[in-house]
């Protein structure tokens, strides 16, 4: 029998492709499955916090910024512990990126503070002196969109299980209360409360004191949540 697939290299050639990819198979999809479980502590992102994950995307944050450290030295030793893929579970879709034209912003919400993340958007050389990245003073006097995050919020926890109203850590206590709109929109704006009693713009303030949300407070949600 292996004389004959020895004489017939094109038999022969499907024969141990299959035998690799069977191989591959066994190995790697186990692995896979495991590594992209959650990782302890992680958790879907609030109402808040999505909304400002949507600004992220909409204002193309993501085109300049990735969110993904790489087990090297030189990232590790700037930005944090490198990614893990189980960091990932709940991100739809991941925003790894394919080019730094700034730094990245997998673990920003570690050493960045709210007072720092709105004097940035607002005038980015104010705080980093050459910087290239345009102001975004739109997202000063723009409204951020919790309708669009709560369905989106109500969705991937109905098809996809994403554990909103679930007790993660077993201490009793619910980790990311969705519950139903009113209740979901009502937590929103007191999260956009404690976000803005650390802010400046009274602008700002005033909005969210009379119950509107700012994209600029749900962006920086957003950002202090990534760690």
């Amino acid at each position: 029998m292996f004389h004959w697939f020895e004489q017939r290299p094109f038999f022969f050639s499907v024969l141990l492709f299959i035998f690799v990819a069977f191989a591959g198979i066994v190995e790697v999809i186990p692995d896979f499955a495991k590594q992209s479980r959650p990782t302890v502590g992680t958790k879907p992102y609030s109402l808040l916090e999505l909304a400002g994950r949507h600004v992220y995307i909409k204002d193309s944050c993501n085109a300049c910024h990735s969110q993904l450290i790489r087990p090297f030295k030189s990232e590790t030793d700037r930005y944090g512990m490198y990614s893990l893929s189980g960091e990932y579970a709940y991100d739809r879709p991941f925003l790894w990126g394919s080019k730094r034209t700034g730094p990245d912003l997998m673990r920003v919400g570690n050493y960045r503070t709210t007072d720092w993340h709105e004097n940035h958007m607002l005038e980015p050389a104010s705080v980093v002196p050459g910087s290239i990245m345009p102001a975004y003073p739109h997202m000063f006097t723009n409204m951020a969109d919790l309708d669009t995050a709560y369905a989106e919020a109500f969705t991937v926890k109905t098809v996809f299980n994403t554990p909103y109203d679930i007790d993660l850590d077993g201490d009793g206590k619910v980790d990311v209360e969705l519950g139903d709109y009113e209740t979901a929109i009502a937590k929103a704006k007191e999260e956009a409360k404690a976000i803005a009693a650390d802010m400046k713009n009274q602008a700002v303030k005033d909005a969210v004191a009379n119950g509107q949300v700012p994209q600029i407070v749900a962006l920086i949600a957003y950002l202090n949540s990534l760690k």
